[in-house]
């Protein structure tokens, strides 16, 4: 067994690499960790290279992947790259869930029952309050997909970014969720994180190396501790939480990866909450 395996067995290292597949997005959040919008550079992982990584995650012992961006699911080939890593390892896939006209949907059907589970944005009970944040009819997209994607036979479950949400609001985004078919161990509830255009609003808890999950995240750019560490700020890739340039062979980032984590105290990611 590799280091690597053995910290991942161990619990030294989380089980999951992450890929940004593409930093585009066909939305501008306030609090989006990479600065994503329809004018942003692609940035893109090929198919090919997330498949090749994924088969190297595997034989180095992790245990799952997770698939984020920008918005994954603006590239064409994307359900069939999810079905070659869902062979490789279960997937977790990071979306907004606004992209998913009928045409779309049918592209989608051989995902049923694959290892994949697709994770989506909705951040507040009310329509005008979650748009705020995430773009004018986002709200209705999304609990009109959830829905959609359930009786396709999709795991779906809801992210709920929040930089603070009152406890009848939570009551009442959780009422809504089990109305269309999320259970409560599919709702995650996670803070802003002061990064990105997160800055720009004024928005968001402070988060460095010490408060994050060691989740080795590749992208275009190299490998990073987490995959809230590749952000952008006024254009600019933030570079305080790169691990290597280098991300191929894969045991060359999770090695020294490795060597960052047994190297740090305890961190407070759990207080924190960032998953």
């Amino acid at each position: 067994m590799s280091q690597v395996a053995e910290a991942v067995v161990e619990g030294t290292l989380p089980g999951r690499v992450w890929l940004y597949s593409n930093y585009n997005c066909n939305l501008a959040c306030n609090y989006c960790l990479t600065e994503s919008s329809p004018q942003s550079a692609r940035r893109e992982l090929t198919g090919k290279q997330m498949v090749e990584v994924a088969t190297e995650a595997r034989a180095l012992g992790f245990t799952g992947l997770g698939v984020t961006g920008g918005e994954p699911f603006l590239r064409p080939d994307l359900p069939e790259i999810l079905l070659q890593l869902a062979d490789v390892l279960p997937v977790v896939v990071l979306t907004n869930a606004t992209l998913f006209n009928e045409s779309r949907r049918e592209r989608l059907r051989p995902l049923a029952g694959a290892a994949i589970q697709m994770q989506v944005s909705l951040d507040r009970p009310d329509p005008i309050v979650n748009d705020e944040m995430r773009g004018p009819g986002n709200f209705a997209k999304v609990v009109e997909a959830i829905p959609l994607l359930i009786d396709m036979g999709i795991h779906v479950r809801i992210a709920t970014t929040a930089e603070h949400i009152e406890e009848d609001d939570r009551v009442r985004l959780c009422e809504l969720h089990r109305r269309l078919g999320i259970s409560d161990d599919d709702h995650i509830v996670r803070p802003v994180v002061r990064r990105g255009r997160a800055v720009d609003f004024d928005m968001g808890v402070e988060a460095g190396a010490p408060d994050l999950p060691a989740e080795l995240t590749i992208t275009a750019d190299g490998a990073f501790w987490s995959p809230f560490g590749p952000t952008v700020r006024q254009g600019e890739l933030d570079l305080d939480l790169l691990v290597t340039r280098t991300t191929r062979p894969l045991a060359t980032p999770a090695s020294a990866l490795l060597r960052l984590v047994e190297g740090r105290p305890p961190g407070g990611d759990t207080q924190l909450n960032i998953r």
